[in-house]
């Protein structure tokens, strides 16, 4: 595993096709932080990957960023996994935003469980 600082927060890589993604408490996720996220899946993970969003501190995103941030070529599925009831209305707002996206998305209370979702179906890559 290797852990990564980004300017809105932190990724952790797990397998060459999974990651972890820990937003900073208190960040507004704009056009220019979801181009690095973005930049930072691609140049970094094998495709087809998936994506572990662990909500441990509550955030935000701006509109346009809320239309573009799960839309990223190689995204297989992603997991969240919420704590709060706060962080189940946000996410269930921005997949309504996207919901013609068709996301591969499913909300987790336990870890466990979220990273379970997302290996299965898939290689165990070393």
């Amino acid at each position: 595993m290797k852990n990564y600082k980004l300017s809105f927060g932190e990724i952790t890589i797990l397998k060459e096709n999974l990651a972890e993604v820990i937003v900073n408490e208190g960040e507004v996720i704009n056009l220019v932080k979801v181009d690095e996220y973005h930049d930072f899946l691609l140049n970094n993970l094998v495709a087809p990957f998936s994506i572990l969003i662990n909500k441990k501190h509550q955030y935000c995103y701006d509109f346009d960023a809320q239309r573009v941030i799960g839309n990223i070529k190689g995204l297989e599925k992603f997991a969240v996994l919420i704590t709060g009831a706060g962080g189940i209305m946000a996410t269930e707002t921005l997949i309504d935003v996207n919901r013609t996206d068709n996301w591969n998305i499913k909300l987790f209370r336990e870890r466990e469980d979220a990273l379970g979702w997302l290996l299965r179906s898939k290689k165990e890559v070393s």
